[in-house]
C-alpha cells in the first residue's frame, strides 16, 4: 500500500534535513533557516531521517540525486532557488513533481504575515502548481497577471491563473484584461499606457515573487498550440533565432530578447534580464532544455524548478 501523501511529504523532509546535514554539512541552524522551520522541527527532521534509514553512509532516497543537482545548477547559475524532482518513468513529461515543488513555495511565500506581491506567469505548471496550494486567508497580499490573457478569438485562456489563486488566499488580484497580441506595435504601446493597464504593470514591478512557464520555440510551441500565435507568427519567430519564451517574450540561444517579429506587439510585462526580483521557471522535458538553458544564460531566471532528467541535460556540457 502506498504511504499517504502526508507521510510521503514527511520523508521527502526528513531525507532533505538528512542530506543538507549528512551530506552538505550544513548547521542544525543553517537547515532550519533553509527550510523554514523551528531549530526544533529540523532537529526532529534529521532525527526521523535517521530513524526510518533514508541514511547510512549515504542517503537512501531518491531525492539524494535530485539535491545533488540543484546544487550543481544553483552554483553553475548562481540561483536564489532551484528544487530538482525524481523524473517519473512513466510520464518522463509529467508537470505533477513540479507543480507540487511549485506549488509548496507559493504557500511558502503566502504564509508571510508581511504583505507580498506574488506575479504569475501562464501555462499548464503554473496552473497545476495553483491548484494544489491550500487555502489561507491573506486578504493583504496581492496577486497579479503577467501576460495579457485573452487568445487571438476573443476567448480567455484556460491557463490563466491569478484568479484562481486569489480565490485560494482572499488576496487582491490584478488580471490583464489584453489581448495576448496587439494588431501593431503601435496599438500596444497605446493599450499599455490606459491607466488601468498601467496599474496593473505598476504592481508586477514590484512584485516579491515571479513564477513563470518556460516555452520552447518549435512546431509545438505552446503558445502557437493554445492559438496565442499563429503558424506564420511562429516560423518568423524561429528565422529570428527564437528558442524559448517565458510569457510570450521571445529570447535568442544567449537569452537576448528578440527585437522584432511578435514581441514588438505583446502586451505581457516584460521580464527583467537580468532578472531583479525572484523570478523562478517550472519547466519539464527534453523539448524545453534549450529553451532552460538559454533562460539560464542570459539570466533571464534566477531560479528553477525541474526534474532529474531535465537537470541533467541541462548541465551535460
Amino acid at each position: 500500500m502506498a504511504a499517504p501523501d502526508n507521510e510521503k511529504s514527511r520523508l521527502d523532509d526528513a531525507a532533505r534535513a538528512g542530506w543538507l546535514y549528512f551530506i552538505a554539512g550544513h548547521t542544525q541552524d543553517e537547515i532550519a533557516k533553509m527550510l523554514q522551520v523551528s531549530r526544533a522541527s529540523a532537529q526532529r527532521l534529521v532525527s526521523l531521517c535517521l530513524a526510518e534509514r533514508l541514511i547510512t553512509f549515504r542517503l537512501e532516497h531518491p531525492i539524494a540525486a535530485c539535491m545533488e543537482l540543484a546544487s550543481r545548477l544553483k552554483a553553475r547559475f548562481d540561483l536564489v532557488h532551484c528544487d530538482v524532482v525524481p523524473t517519473d518513468p512513466a510520464a518522463p513529461l509529467s508537470n505533477a513533481g513540479i507543480a507540487e515543488r511549485s506549488a509548496n513555495l507559493l504557500e511558502t511565500t503566502l504564509r508571510s504575515e508581511t504583505p507580498v506581491i506574488v506575479a504569475l506567469g501562464t501555462g499548464r505548471a503554473v496552473r497545476a502548481a495553483v491548484e494544489r496550494v491550500s487555502p489561507i486567508e491573506r486578504p493583504d497580499h496581492q496577486i497579479v497577471s503577467l501576460v495579457g490573457n485573452i487568445s487571438a478569438d476573443g476567448s480567455a485562456s484556460f491557463y490563466d491563473t491569478v484568479g484562481r489563486l486569489a480565490d485560494r488566499t482572499g488576496a487582491r488580484h490584478y488580471p490583464m484584461p489584453l489581448p495576448f497580441l496587439m494588431s501593431s506595435e503601435d496599438e500596444r504601446n497605446r493599450m499599455v499606457r490606459i491607466d488601468p493597464i498601467a496599474r496593473v504593470r505598476a504592481v508586477a514591478a514590484k512584485a516579491d515573487l515571479r513564477l513563470i512557464g518556460i516555452g520552447q520555440m518549435d512546431q509545438k510551441a505552446q503558445v502557437h498550440v493554445d492559438g496565442f500565435v499563429t503558424r506564420e507568427e511562429l516560423l518568423e519567430m524561429m528565422r529570428l533565432g527564437a528558442v524559448g519564451e517565458v510569457t510570450g517574450w521571445a529570447y535568442d540561444a544567449k537569452g537576448k530578447l528578440i527585437k522584432g517579429g511578435t514581441n514588438k506587439r505583446l502586451t505581457s510585462i516584460p521580464p527583467q534580464i537580468p532578472a531583479e526580483a525572484t523570478t523562478i521557471a517550472a519547466a519539464v522535458g527534453a523539448a524545453k532544455v534549450p529553451s532552460i538553458k538559454a533562460a539560464l544564460a542570459g539570466r533571464v531566471i534566477n531560479g528553477l524548478i525541474t526534474d532529474e532528467a531535465t537537470a541533467r541535460a541541462v548541465l551535460d556540457r
